[in-house]
């Protein structure tokens, strides 16, 4: 039986609208069609779609099976074979990452390359927050030959959290041997899948062979896989927000359509990443109106009835600092009210090409804050506490109360490292800034945080098969 909540929910899209953005998806596909660089993808699509040379143009009745095709829902373990969640069918998930190439230390912002250490202590910063769902591959190494970056990368994910992975591959030719890691250290992937590769087209409209490739081969291994796209407002979409949408909505229909090819029944996430881009600075960007395309699109996936990956409100800022924190706060905040279903690329900063842990303990707070928002009130009616209200009576107070004393440390939200001080306790403090706190907090943080029971043996196991793999590569 629900309860009598009172919960904030937030719709951009009525239904004639949601149909609007649908048709000119349609139409683009249709009339304006994508380039299929791979021949082995164009020749899967070829029986479902019109293919002139690398130009493939799919038909409205197409698109229209595999929405029937694909599942609604996918449900999301651990390593340990624990479901975790079910996306499609849940709360927006959260999770850390992604790909970036330098690492800023929470102490005094300066950047590092990215390196095994890195890894592997952000990864057990993301295991340790309890609101972190998933971690996606935080950056890419520089300590070791780029040829088995990708390698030692998911292997310090592997080993330093339980929790499930969105694995990004930047050497394209490694992607199997990265899941060839991952089964020899945990086994069968596909049983209860707690992998799911993220794989993105390049907009406007082209499916380029790196990105088929990795999708046949997660599908053919029975892997769920997130399809994203990643788009500039003014360059690589039209400026206007409604152009941008049904562009990339199309290019996700598109990946739905190639998935449901390879193999009818795969398990695809669909979402985008809309930003802006500056002429003047030569930089991308998020903005409010970038929001609300993300929003918008999950709400197309809602109305599609299929998972959903959306932003995550990074990448701005140059580091853990005022910038970085509205975009964090915006991003959470909608995200939880709307139909975003997971944000997976929480923390990094300066457009994407560094990462601060301390950008990740803020963003969890940002988190938990925005859930307990989302959560709602009661109107039960125990909930109205009417009882206490005569019982206290007019000019009384409620610090003995029932609901005082059996809630009260529950009854709001306190943060872990920013106490609620009065001025007068602030000043006898040293008056510390809040950022202060919070990086000291970080960094205490990060020097306890424990590793899984089974870090070594994974760590040495799977050493041992990069290196062989090294060897006969070599050889």
């Amino acid at each position: 039986m629900s309860r009598n909540v009172v919960h904030p929910r937030l719709n951009l899209l009525r239904p004639a609208q949601i149909e609007q953005v649908h048709q000119a998806s349609l139409r683009i596909l249709a009339e304006v069609g994508l380039r299929v660089d791979s021949p082995r993808a164009r020749q899967a699509l070829a029986r479902v779609a019109r293919v002139e040379g690398e130009r493939v143009r799919i038909p409205p009745e197409t698109v229209e099976w595999a929405l029937r095709a694909a599942p609604s829902a996918i449900d999301v373990y651990n390593r340990r074979g624990e479901r975790v969640f079910r996306l499609g069918d849940d709360r927006t998930r959260f999770g850390v990452g992604v790909t970036v190439l330098n690492y800023q230390h929470p102490l005094t912002d300066e950047l590092e390359p990215f390196a095994r250490p890195h890894m592997a202590a952000l990864t057990r910063l993301a295991n340790g927050l309890l609101l972190f769902d998933v971690v996606s591959t935080v950056g890419i190494l520089h300590d070791v030959p780029p040829s088995v970056a990708d390698l030692y990368a998911t292997l310090e994910m592997v080993a330093n959290t339980v929790k499930p992975l969105v694995i990004l591959v930047s050497e394209e030719p490694a992607f199997p041997a990265v899941l060839d890691l991952l089964e020899h250290l945990h086994g069968d992937l596909a049983a209860r899948p707690f992998v799911i590769p993220y794989v993105n087209p390049v907009t406007p409209l082209v499916l380029n062979t790196g990105t088929s490739d990795k999708m046949f081969v997660a599908i053919e291994r029975g892997l769920p896989l997130i399809f994203s796209n990643y788009g500039m407002a003014g360059m690589s979409t039209p400026l206007t927000p409604a152009g941008t949408l049904a562009l990339m909505n199309a290019e996700l229909l598109a990946g739905l359509v190639l998935s449901q090819c390879i193999r009818e029944g795969a398990s695809v996430i669909l979402g985008c990443l809309p930003a802006y881009f500056d002429m003047k600075t030569m930089v991308s960007f998020y903005d409010p109106q970038s929001m609300l395309v993300s929003l918008a699109c999950a709400e197309m996936m809602s109305h599609y009835h299929l998972p959903h990956c959306g932003t995550s409100g990074s990448g701005n800022g140059w580091g853990p600092d005022l910038p970085a924190a509205e975009m964090q706060w915006m991003n959470h905040l909608l995200a939880v009210i709307g139909k975003v279903g997971l944000a997976p690329f929480v923390g990094d900063t300066l457009n994407s090409k560094a990462i601060s842990p301390v950008g990740v303990v803020y963003g969890h707070e940002i988190i938990a804050q925005a859930l307990r928002f989302a959560g709602g009130f009661g109107l039960e009616e125990r909930d109205w506490a009417l009882d206490e209200v005569a019982q206290v009576g007019p000019g009384g107070n409620f610090l003995m109360s029932e609901h005082t004393l059996k809630g009260y440390r529950d009854g709001y939200y306190t943060s872990p490292f920013f106490p609620r001080w009065s001025m007068e306790r602030w000043q006898e403090g040293g008056r510390p800034r809040a950022e202060d706190l919070l990086r000291r907090y970080t960094a205490d943080l990060l020097a306890r945080l424990p590793m899984p029971d089974d870090h070594d043996d994974l760590l040495s196991r799977g050493e041992a098969f990069i290196e062989s793999a090294r060897s006969t590569n070599r050889s």
